[in-house]
């Protein structure tokens, strides 16, 4: 387990844990390592989640989709992150997305209801853990939160300019890469992709924006 401790450093539930107390805890909660092909998936609507899941490398899509295939991004994990807590505490119900590994992926399983309680010895860096639990639901809310922003906007236009304003505040570049293609993003946004490609190139000869691939510029006018 010693080579994923860089990884799992990144994650904020192992925040201010020792490399031996990570280790430690690790036995403490049960966890196993599982590996996944490109565009496999993880799980599916409907199915029971008994662990969460830590990426230790590769990517994720977390997606919903409708009768007919229509598929919505609702979030993006990388290495460090963590992901399907929120279904891993609540054993009595089934997942209502659905999980694919963009990339080859490993993930690390964690028995959630043995994080949340205590163990015997009520070591101290495992009522960090529990902590460091509560604060990664806080911030998974604010992050849904901020989507729901850009999903409440009334135009195609609207809904672009938020995500990419959001993107370069928490970048702090007006040069900047996301994390999806265009139908990628279209899903994300709940929009259709030939409408976003059609804004974007609005936005582009209106000199608000400028882009290649994933990677995006904002352009202030003179007078700002």
């Amino acid at each position: 387990m010693e080579e994923i401790i860089p990884i799992l450093r990144s994650c904020w539930l192992f925040q201010g844990l020792t490399d031996e107390e990570i280790l430690t805890v690790l036995g403490c909660i049960s966890v196993r390592r599982q590996c996944y092909e490109k565009q496999e998936i993880l799980f599916h609507a409907g199915d029971p989640i008994p662990h969460a899941g830590i990426i230790l490398k590769g990517e994720l899509h977390i997606f919903r989709e409708d009768f007919w295939g229509n598929q919505m991004i609702l979030a993006d994990f990388q290495p460090g992150d963590l992901f399907a807590e929120v279904f891993a505490c609540l054993p009595d119900c089934s997942a209502d997305v659905s999980a694919r590994a963009v990339l080859p992926s490993e993930i690390l399983y964690l028995d959630m209801q043995r994080l949340l309680v205590s163990c015997p010895n009520t070591c101290r860096f495992h009522t960090r853990l529990i902590q460091n639990f509560v604060t990664a639901l806080a911030r998974k809310n604010r992050i849904l939160n901020r989507k729901i922003h850009h999903l409440t906007q009334r135009s195609i236009r609207s809904k672009l300019l938020s995500y990419l304003s959001e993107q370069r505040a928490l970048t702090g570049k007006t040069t900047f890469s996301i994390p999806y293609n265009r139908q990628q993003l279209a899903d994300y946004l709940s929009i259709d992709r030939s409408a976003l490609s059609a804004e974007l190139g609005r936005l582009r000869d209106e000199g608000i924006l400028s882009f290649h691939k994933n990677t995006f510029t904002l352009i202030q006018s003179e007078t700002e």
